[in-house]
């Protein structure tokens, strides 16, 4: 099971066989956010509290596309089996 703070590896899309760590994780929708992978640009209109741009952030990727890497977290599924 993918969980936040695990490491994972990319299988599918523009980021193919990169690692990363993940961020933060939707359950309801099946996805996950994984630092510096697939990172979308978002325009961001001006307000009083912050000034707008073209900000470069992570989006989400589907669960069914990244894969476990993380070691001690493989050997305990293994042992359960």
């Amino acid at each position: 099971m993918i969980k936040k703070g695990l490491k994972v590896r990319v299988l599918t899309g523009k980021d193919k066989k990169k690692e990363g760590e993940v961020i933060e994780i939707d359950r309801s929708n099946n996805r996950a956010k994984v630092k510096e992978i697939n990172m979308v640009k978002k325009h961001v209109k001006t307000t009083k509290e912050k000034k707008g741009g073209i900000l470069t952030k992570e989006s989400f990727i589907h669960l069914s596309n990244l894969k476990l890497i993380d070691e001690k977290i493989k050997k305990k599924v293994e042992a359960k089996k």
